[in-house]
C-alpha cells in the first residue's frame, strides 16, 4: 500500500498563492486611493467650471443692476410728480440700453413706491420671445401689503431689507414664468423710493445647469446652505415653493457621499459643492458605481496577471497531484449525488491506497443504503391499487416545493391537477368493488398516459393529483384538450359502465404573487375541479 501523505508535500505551492495575493491586493488598494483622488479631482474641476460659468451670469446681471442704481440715484433729487416722470423717461432709455446687453434678462422694472408717488408707478419691459423688450402693464402694488414679504417678493424683501438682494425662483406677476431676480432699493435722500430689478428666465439657469455632465449618471443642481432646493435635474421642483435638498446634500465639507432613490432604488452618490455668488450653491455629483469603474477596471487587469501565475503554478501543482485529486472529486460530487438522492452515480478509482480502501467502502455503503431505501420507498409512496404514487408521495412532493418557497430560492413554474372519479360509489353498489377497480385503474391509466412527463398520485379512494413541470406544464392547455379527448376515446370504445372514464378535473398554476403556500395552489384546483363536477351533474339532469 502506497502512502498519500507524501503527495501532500506538493502543496507547499499554497505559499506562492499566497505571495502573489498579497501582492495583488496591495497593488489593488493602492490604484483604488488613487483613482478616488482622481475622481475628486475630476467632479471638482466640474464644479468649478459650473461655479465659474453661473457667477459670470449672474455677476453679469449683478453688474447691470448696480450700474442702474448708481445712474438712478445720480438722477433722482425730487420726489413730485413732474420730477420723478422726467427721471422715470431719462432712466427708461438708458435701462434698455443697458438690459438688451445683459444675458439672459427676461424682464427689468423701475418701480416707484406708492407711498412715494400715487401717480408715478414706473415702468416693466418684458422680452418673452426673444424679439426684444417690450413694455407691459405694470402690476398694481396698492394691492398688496408691502409690510408682508412673503407677498410681492420682488418689491417687498429689498425694501425692508434695504439692501441689493437675489430672490429664490418664483412664479413672476401676470407672465406665469418661473424666474429668479436681482433686485436694488433706490434711495433719493436717504428716503427709499423704490426698487430696480432684472429678472432672468429659470430655464436658462436651469439649462445652464444642466449642460454639467460626469459619466453616464452624472449630473449637477443647485441649493442653498439651509436645505432649500432651487434646481435639481431628478426632481420636480414647480410642486413645491422650496423644496429640501436630499438628506447628506447639506455640509461644510466640500466633498460628501449621500444616498438618493431614484425609481424607487436607493443609490449611493459622491457630491462636491460650491458657493455661488447669489448665495446659492452649486453641487456636482456621480453614482458611486460610475466612479467606481475606472479603479475596477484596471483591477480586473491586475486580477488577470495574478490569475495567469496562480494557473501557472496550478497546472504545476496539478501534474504532481492529479491521482490525488480526481478520486476525492468523484467522492465529493457522489456525495452530494446521494445527498439529493441519487445512488447511481458512478466511482472508477480503485487504487491499492487509502483513497482506493474510502472509494470501496462508499460503494459498498451506497449499494446497501440504495437496496434499503428502494425496498422503503416501494412500500411508502406506492399505491397498491393502481401503482402509482400514493398521497404520502404528493405530500413529500408538496413540502419539497414549499421549502424551495420558504427558502426564497427561485421556484421552477408549476401546476396542480386534481381529479375526481364520478359514480365511483354507484359502481361499487351495482356492479362489487372488483368492478370498482377496474374503473380506478382505467382512470389512472387515463391520466397517466396524457401526463407522461408529469408524477401522478393517487391522493384519496376515487381522487388523483398531479404536478405539472417544464413542457407538460408549458403545454398543459393542450393536455388538457387530449385528457378531455382521450376519456371520449375510451368511452367510445367501452363495453361496460365500469370501463368507462367519467372524471371531473381541475388544473391551476402556481402564481408567486399569490400564493404563499403549495396548498393555495392545491386549493385552487380542488375548486375548479368541484365547479367542474358541478358543471358535468347540471349538463347531466339537463339531458335527462
Amino acid at each position: 500500500m502506497h502512502s498519500l501523505r507524501s503527495r501532500f508535500t506538493l502543496l507547499t505551492i499554497a505559499v506562492v498563492m499566497l505571495a502573489v495575493a498579497s501582492i495583488s491586493l496591495t497593488s489593488i488598494l493602492f490604484v483604488r486611493n488613487n483613482e478616488h483622488n482622481k475622481a475628486d479631482q475630476l467632479l471638482m474641476l466640474l464644479c468649478e467650471t459650473g461655479q465659474r460659468n453661473l457667477n459670470n451670469y449672474f455677476d453679469g446681471v449683478q453688474k447691470s443692476v448696480k450700474k442702474m442704481e448708481v445712474y438712478a440715484e445720480s438722477n433722482l433729487h425730487e420726489l413730485d410728480d413732474k420730477s420723478l416722470e422726467e427721471h422715470m423717461n431719462m432712466v427708461r432709455t438708458y435701462f434698455d440700453e443697458v438690459a438688451s446687453k445683459t444675458s439672459g434678462v427676461l424682464t427689468y422694472y423701475y418701480r416707484i413706491d406708492p407711498e412715494v408717488s400715487k401717480n408715478v408707478k414706473g415702468f416693466w419691459y418684458t422680452d418673452l420671445t426673444g424679439d426684444g423688450f417690450i413694455e407691459h402693464k405694470v402690476t398694481d402694488i396698492t394691492k398688496y401689503n408691502t409690510e408682508d414679504t412673503a407677498q410681492l417678493v420682488w418689491f417687498t424683501v429689498p425694501k425692508h431689507e434695504d439692501k441689493a438682494i437675489w430672490i429664490p425662483p418664483y412664479i413672476t406677476d401676470n407672465l406665469n414664468v418661473r424666474v429668479i431676480s436681482y433686485n436694488v432699493p433706490i434711495h433719493c435722500k436717504g428716503k427709499f423710493v423704490g426698487v430696480i430689478g432684472i429678472e432672468i428666465d429659470y430655464t436658462t439657469m436651469a439649462e445652464q445647469v444642466n449642460s454639467i455632465r460626469l459619466y453616464s449618471n452624472g449630473y449637477s443642481f443647485l441649493n442653498d446652505n439651509t436645505g432649500n432646493l432651487f434646481y435639481h435635474p431628478r426632481i420636480d421642483i414647480t410642486k413645491k415653493a422650496s423644496p429640501d435638498v436630499p438628506q447628506g446634500v447639506i455640509t461644510e465639507n466640500s466633498f460628501y457621499r449621500y444616498t438618493f432613490n431614484e425609481d424607487g432604488r436607493p443609490v449611493e452618490k459622491d457630491g462636491v459643492w460650491l458657493p455661488l455668488s447669489n448665495g446659492m450653491r452649486i453641487n456636482v455629483v456621480v453614482p458611486v458605481v460610475e466612479l467606481e469603474g475606472s479603479w475596477e477596471r484596471l483591477f480586473v487587469g491586475i486580477s488577470l496577471v495574478s490569475l495567469s501565475v496562480l494557473i501557472l503554478a496550478c497546472i504545476f501543482t496539478m501534474f504532481y497531484t492529479k491521482r490525488i485529486a480526481k478520486p476525492l472529486k468523484q467522492l465529493t460530487e457522489a456525495a452530494e449525488q446521494v445527498d439529493r438522492g441519487n445512488y447511481n452515480y458512478k466511482l472508477t478509482y480503485d487504487a491499492d491506497d487509502e483513497l482506493g480502501r474510502l472509494t470501496r467502502t462508499f460503494k459498498h455503503l451506497v449499494d446497501d443504503f440504495k437496496k434499503h431505501i428502494g425496498d422503503l420507498n416501494t412500500k411508502i409512496f406506492t399505491d397498491s391499487l393502481t401503482k402509482i404514487k400514493n398521497k404520502a408521495a404528493f405530500t413529500a412532493a408538496c413540502n419539497e416545493i414549499q421549502a424551495q418557497i420558504d427558502s426564497g430560492d427561485i421556484v421552477q413554474p408549476f401546476a396542480v391537477g386534481i381529479f375526481d372519479c364520478n359514480n365511483l360509489k354507484y359502481i361499487n353498489d351495482i356492479f362489487g368493488h372488483e368492478k370498482g377497480d377496474v374503473y380506478l385503474k382505467n382512470a389512472s391509466s387515463a391520466i397517466c398516459n396524457v401526463f407522461l412527463h408529469s408524477p401522478v398520485f393517487r391522493i384519496g379512494g376515487d381522487e388523483f393529483a398531479v404536478i405539472l413541470r417544464n413542457f407538460d406544464y408549458e403545454g398543459r392547455e393542450v393536455l388538457i384538450n387530449q385528457f378531455e379527448t382521450s376519456i371520449a376515446e375510451i368511452n367510445a370504445e367501452a363495453k361496460n359502465k365500469w370501463e368507462k372514464v367519467d372524471m371531473a378535473f381541475g388544473i391551476t398554476a402556481y402564481d408567486e404573487k399569490t400564493d404563499r403556500y403549495v396548498s393555495d395552489v392545491v386549493r385552487r384546483a380542488d375548486k375548479e375541479m368541484y365547479d367542474h363536477k358541478q358543471q358535468i351533474k347540471a349538463a347531466a339532469s339537463k339531458n335527462d
